[in-house]
This record gives C-alpha cells, sequence and structure tokens, in this order.
C-alpha cells in the first residue's frame, strides 16, 4: 500500500508539471504556442526537464514516508542533498537551462509532506490543509535563517537580493507559510472551474494561472525588472479576467495582446507559473 502512495504522489508530481507547461496561452510564458519572453528555452526543453525529473518526486515521497513521526524539520533537511541532485540532473537534461529550480524545490515538499502524512494517517485521502500544515512544519525558520539573518554581502542570490532590495521572501515564504497564495487564489479558482464539467483542462489551467499573476508578488517578474513592472503586470492580469479571460471570445483576445506585450517587454511571470503547477499539484493529490 505504501508503495503504490509513492507511486501516486509522484506520478502527479510529474504531471504538474506536464500540466503547467502544456496550458497555453500563457503570457510570457513558455507553453505550446511560444517560448514566451525566454530565448534559451521552449517547449520541448521543458519536456525533457520533466522527464528527467520524473525519479526525484519519487525520491522525495520515499523520504517523506521515512520520517513519518519524527520531527518535520529533519525531513526537509533530508530532502536537501535529494534536491541538489536533482537540480543537477535538470541541468544535464537542459544544457545548463533552469526549466524547474522553483518546482524541485516546491514540489519535491510537497511529495514528501504528502507521503509522510498518508502514512501518519494511515489513509491516501489526505487534504490540502494537512499537507500544507505539515509543509510549515518542515521548513519552520526557512525565511528567518536564509533571509532576515543573512549576514553575506556578495554572491547573493536572486531570491536573496530580492529580499535585501523590496523585503520579497519570494517561493520560501510561500512554502514556510503553506503555500496561501495557492489556497486562496488558486485551488479555489480550480476547483469551481473543474466542477462546472464544460472546461478544458488547457482553458482550466490557464484562467487558474491569470488569478494566481493577479495577486502573486512574483519574484521572477521584479529579478527581470522591478516593483513597477510587477504592478503593471498583476493591473493588466485584472483587466483581462474582468473582460471573462478563457471564458470569453474577448478575453481570449487580450490574453493572446498580453502575451506579445509581455514577450516584447522580456517579462515572464515564472513565479505564478510554478504556484499554478503546484496548485495543480494539490488538486490532483486531494480529489
Amino acid at each position: 500500500m505504501v508503495n503504490q502512495w509513492i507511486e501516486t504522489i509522484s506520478q502527479k508530481a510529474l504531471l504538474s508539471l506536464l500540466y503547467e507547461v502544456s496550458a497555453s496561452p500563457k503570457p510570457g510564458l513558455v507553453d505550446r504556442f511560444n517560448a514566451g519572453a525566454h530565448k534559451d528555452m521552449d517547449f520541448f526543453t521543458f519536456m525533457a526537464s520533466s522527464a528527467a525529473l520524473s525519479h526525484y518526486f519519487n525520491k522525495c515521497a520515499v523520504e517523506g514516508a521515512k520520517y513519518s513521526r519524527k520531527d518535520p524539520r529533519e525531513l526537509f533537511h533530508a530532502l536537501r542533498m535529494i534536491g541538489m541532485e536533482a537540480e543537477k540532473v535538470m541541468f544535464e537534461a537542459t544544457n545548463n537551462v533552469n526549466t524547474h529550480k522553483g518546482l524541485i524545490f516546491s514540489l519535491g515538499i510537497i511529495c514528501a509532506a504528502a507521503s509522510c502524512c498518508m502514512i501518519e494517517s494511515e489513509n491516501e485521502n489526505v487534504d490540502t490543509e494537512t499537507i500544507c500544515t505539515k509543509v510549515s512544519q518542515m521548513t519552520h525558520g526557512l525565511c528567518m535563517r536564509e533571509l532576515t539573518c543573512l549576514n553575506k554581502t556578495e554572491g547573493l542570490t536572486s531570491g536573496e537580493k530580492l529580499y535585501q532590495h523590496y523585503g520579497l521572501k519570494g517561493i520560501r515564504g510561500e512554502v514556510e507559510n503553506g503555500f496561501p497564495t495557492v489556497r486562496k487564489y488558486g485551488l479555489p479558482v480550480l476547483t469551481v472551474l473543474r466542477s462546472l464539467k464544460t472546461l478544458t483542462w488547457n482553458d482550466i489551467l490557464v484562467q487558474t494561472l491569470l488569478h494566481l499573476m493577479a495577486v502573486n508578488e512574483d519574484t521572477n517578474v521584479v529579478a527581470r525588472h522591478d516593483l513597477k513592472t510587477l504592478e503593471f503586470v498583476q493591473h493588466y492580469t485584472l483587466r483581462v479576467i474582468d473582460s471573462g479571460g478563457m471564458l470569453t471570445k474577448e478575453g481570449v483576445q487580450m490574453i493572446k495582446e498580453m502575451d506579445k506585450e509581455l514577450i516584447e517587454r522580456n517579462i515572464s511571470p515564472g513565479g505564478s507559473a510554478d504556484l499554478l503547477a503546484v496548485t495543480v499539484m494539490f488538486n490532483l493529490l486531494c480529489n
């Protein structure tokens, strides 16, 4: 039974990667139609990266099962080395292009937390809140250790620079707080749209992405540009949602126009794309 749970978790993580990149059109992002605001990657780069990471998610789920009923922080520590190995595999598969570094972090933690929760409850039907509570326990103090108390001034990562300049905690804050943006915005929208049973998966995913882009403090956007550009993306996305998004012809046209403009301005809301994959993961896991 445990092996079956682990296999199910890892398969759904891989499916989340594939669903995210396949959803089209996604403004400024790699999809089936174009490479978005990227010159070093395309749809097939993501396919290669996803295939290379399939074993990684299984390893994370196995690790989560090992640490059931133990200190969650020890589980997070154990995932570090596995995640570093996965990054090497990803870079080898993509010729040193960063396609999934953020999701190696996010989905790896979710896989481990989900399997841990399933073992502890002796049930595969674990809800999102339970998994997110475990994620928060695993990563407790992460932002304090890696951002707030950061002493170095040279050799800073992109995430460290963004925290020092703007106070943005990025994916670290999202994970430590149990994915609040996903739970408050992404999941409710995706759940409602799926319940309608009238929309394709593609349209559901793009529409969900829009709702995430409208509120997410996307560090990918800020890293390439600044906070003003992030505000531009959020306000533009709200106008697209008001027009109906993927639910109306006018909205679809606006999405296509937004895609062109973001590509021209070299804007890629990659942080929101990662949160879309996380949203899909929770939806698949808990339904």
